[in-house]
């Protein structure tokens, strides 16, 4: 992930080769048991590229709100993640992989609003980290809920 409000492609920035192998790194440790990252929980999100139409997995951090899972798509900070066009453009097809389950069809949707609201006050204050980073970029990030089909 570039850094907040670095725009790909700048010194600072991760590659896209840097990126795929991180990724691949942490999709072997959730299916291994090992499901955290800096004191987060994470889970393998299963998407439909929105242009290619091919498979796509992505580890993700995740908080749970009662029978949801919420993450935060920033993107690095400057734009929404390819993940987020994604899930927009082929929701049906969304699943999510849990440390110890096997894949869990989900459909996203996106919060507005109060249910925003509600959903950073949650995220925020379980890492406060993650509020330190949405201080750093202009824009406001998505977050998108999961909900058990």
């Amino acid at each position: 992930m570039a850094e907040a409000g670095r725009k790909p492609g700048t010194p600072g920035a991760f590659s896209r080769w840097t990126q795929k192998k991180m990724n691949a790194r942490m999709i072997r440790k959730v299916r291994g048991g090992k499901a955290r990252f800096m004191g987060m929980d994470v889970l393998v999100l299963h998407t439909v590229g929105s242009r290619s139409g091919q498979p796509r997995e992505t580890p993700v951090a995740w908080f749970g709100d009662g029978d949801a899972w919420l993450s935060i798509t920033s993107g690095g900070g400057s734009r929404n993640p390819d993940l987020y066009a994604n899930l927009m453009a082929h929701p049906e097809k969304a699943t999510i992989e849990l440390s110890g389950r096997g894949p869990v069809k989900v459909e996203p949707h996106r919060l507005d609003g109060a249910e925003h609201a509600q959903a950073w006050r949650l995220i925020s204050t379980a890492q406060p980290r993650i509020a330190k980073y949405q201080s750093k970029s202009e824009r406001l990030y998505p977050i998108v809920g999961f909900t058990a089909r």
